[in-house]
């Protein structure tokens, strides 16, 4: 079983999201099942990354994302393709950072203490899979340095799993 260890505090979010992928690999080397890496994944993240109140997935099913495994208060269960961030992200096919939840046309607040959101969307083999998505507490919390270190976490993520709509 790989033991997680302390990740050293740097001034470069490079140098910490190289040594939070680091882990993750560790973390789900020779494990297939999506559900238990997406649990640990989330559980990496939210012990690491400072300044989050939620870590997690949410998966495709249908034409909706439906929530997976995470940490962080209790979320909404559904989210439709285009609603929300994770909803546009997974529409868009793409990373959002939202510097201002309040600002976000048609924001789902899951939790209201939540200020700034990142989610990244899970493809693999051309399909949306789901999402990443993380939100926290702060205004301006998430920048382009968090969204390509975030994005490498998730490939992480994609290579490790077996996972299938």
């Amino acid at each position: 079983m790989f033991e997680v260890k302390d990740i050293p505090v740097s001034d470069s979010k490079r140098e910490f999201y190289a040594s939070l992928a680091q882990q993750l690999s560790g973390l789900l080397e020779g494990e297939p099942d999506a559900i238990a890496n997406a649990a640990n994944m989330s559980a990496l993240i939210y012990q690491f990354l400072p300044d989050l109140n939620w870590a997690g997935f949410y998966f495709m099913r249908g034409s909706e994302l439906v929530l997976g495994p995470f940490q962080g208060k209790t979320a909404c269960v559904r989210i439709a393709v285009g609603r929300g961030v994770c909803g546009a992200a997974a529409e868009r096919r793409e990373p959002i950072v939202v510097p201002d939840v309040h600002a976000f046309p048609g924001h789902i607040a899951c939790d209201s203490a939540s200020r700034s959101e990142l989610v990244v969307p899970l493809i693999k083999d051309g399909k949306v899979l789901g999402v990443l998505d993380l939100d926290s507490p702060s205004p301006n919390r998430f920048d382009e340095e968090d969204r390509q270190g975030c994005e490498a976490l998730v490939g992480i993520y994609l290579k490790a799993s077996d996972i299938t709509l």
